[in-house]
């Protein structure tokens, strides 16, 4: 998943263009980008939605309230009683793996999808080991903007640089994909391509998306490009013609790291060695 990208759940109309953007996956949004006033009226409106979809691509799914609020809990009440279908949930505010357990239960009755949490304040940051390893649990998005908030500090990169580096070594171990926060300044290409080569470098995945104009730019960034690809396979072929030992590529040494990080780029370019 290289962009994921948000629609208002109290926006039906707007999901369609959503699912033809070109992002690998559409979040329908029944948290923040819903007023307390609509919250029931959209999760009627979002149930559905999801349950007349037709298409398995892209991804659809669905971020409910907060599992420490009745908004949230019915959400997932909701979705288990309906013929709704979702290729995941996004949990938002997860400070605690026992939110995710209480959600995959919430979910027991209907094929359960993949969960997202969103880790999105310092308890969560915390957690994030345990977060990452729980049951159901695909991937994490960081909430950098609400983390920002919790701890007083900016948007910046540096003051966001310590938990962004939790999360790729959680995500890392616990085997999960990873999506950063979404660029707020929908008309600065240039800047959300700066920034997401930043965030790809230290180990994110992808990028959630707040507006169609920015699914191109992250998708581009998160797609290996052909001098990528063809370095890959030049390594793969070092490699196999030292039969597993160290080898020697353009006169830089060739090991078992180098291997890994040369098939997760043809993975990601959907290529096969």
């Amino acid at each position: 998943m290289r962009s994921l990208l948000f629609v208002p759940g109290s926006r039906p109309d707007r999901i369609a263009k959503a699912l033809a953007s070109g992002a690998d996956a559409v979040c329908i949004d029944l948290e923040d980008a819903v007023a307390p006033q609509d919250k029931a009226s959209a999760r009627e409106a979002v149930m559905q939605a999801l349950s007349e979809r037709r298409d398995a691509t892209p991804r659809l799914g669905f971020r409910v309230n907060p599992m420490r609020t009745p908004e949230g809990l019915a959400d997932l009440a909701a979705y288990s009683a309906s013929r709704a279908v979702a290729d995941f949930v996004m949990i938002p505010k997860v400070s605690h793996p026992v939110e995710l357990e209480i959600a995959a239960g919430a979910l027991e009755s209907h094929e359960r999808p993949h969960l997202w949490p969103v880790v999105e304040s310092a308890a969560g940051l915390l957690c994030a080991g345990e977060i990452a390893a729980a049951e159901c649990v695909q991937g994490i998005l960081f909430g950098g903007a609400d983390f920002a908030a919790d701890l007083g500090i900016t948007l910046d990169w540096e003051p966001l640089f310590h938990a962004r580096a939790t999360l790729a070594v959680a995500a890392a171990a616990g085997g999960v994909q990873l999506l950063d926060v979404p660029y707020l300044d929908v008309n600065d290409d240039e800047g959300l391509a700066a920034s997401t080569a930043r965030v790809k470098a230290l180990g994110f995945t992808g990028r959630a998306c707040i507006h169609p104009k920015q699914v191109d730019g992250v998708n581009a960034v998160f797609t290996p490009g052909e001098a990528e690809i063809a370095h890959a396979r030049r390594v793969l072929a070092a490699f196999a013609e030292s039969r597993g030992a160290a080898a020697l590529l353009d006169g830089k040494l060739i090991e078992l790291p180098l291997k890994r990080a040369a098939e997760r780029t043809l993975a990601a370019a959907g290529l096969k060695e």
